[in-house]
């Protein structure tokens, strides 16, 4: 999926108070600086093929953690946490395994995510706070 169409998904999650308020942190800016984003998207696709694309993960609705790691942080952020919020943000039926597509969209969606806070945090040129909202 193009940077556009994420952005625009991003945007729309951010309308959403408690959505908003999901930024790296401290620990999880320098993970992203330290590790790069390479291995960042691998942890994203570990994390999504085990913990979420199964038709019922176990402890569905618990199964990520609030922070710790860059890509949980964005998971709550994107809506991309649970079967529920994927459901109810993303269309995605709960019951149904996720297909290959759309864990390449969860990924792409969670790694622009990052990419975006990490940007702001890193001082990139024309970032601000704002911007990092989605």
């Amino acid at each position: 999926m193009d940077t556009l169409a994420l952005d625009a998904v991003l945007l729309r999650l951010a309308r959403s108070s408690f959505r908003a308020r999901f930024h790296l942190r401290g620990g999880e800016q320098e993970y992203v600086r330290s590790r790069g984003m390479a291995t960042v998207r691998c942890h994203a696709q570990d994390f999504i093929g085990s913990r979420l694309a199964p038709a019922r993960p176990a402890k569905d609705g618990q199964q990520t953690p609030w922070g710790g790691h860059p890509v949980f942080r964005g998971q709550h952020a994107t809506a991309t946490c649970c079967r529920t919020c994927l459901e109810r943000n993303h269309g995605f039926a709960r019951g149904q395994p996720l297909t290959q597509d759309q864990q390449a969209y969860i990924v792409d969606l969670l790694c622009r995510w990052i990419e975006r806070q990490a940007a702001v945090a890193g001082g990139a040129p024309g970032a601000d706070h704002q911007s990092a909202l989605f």
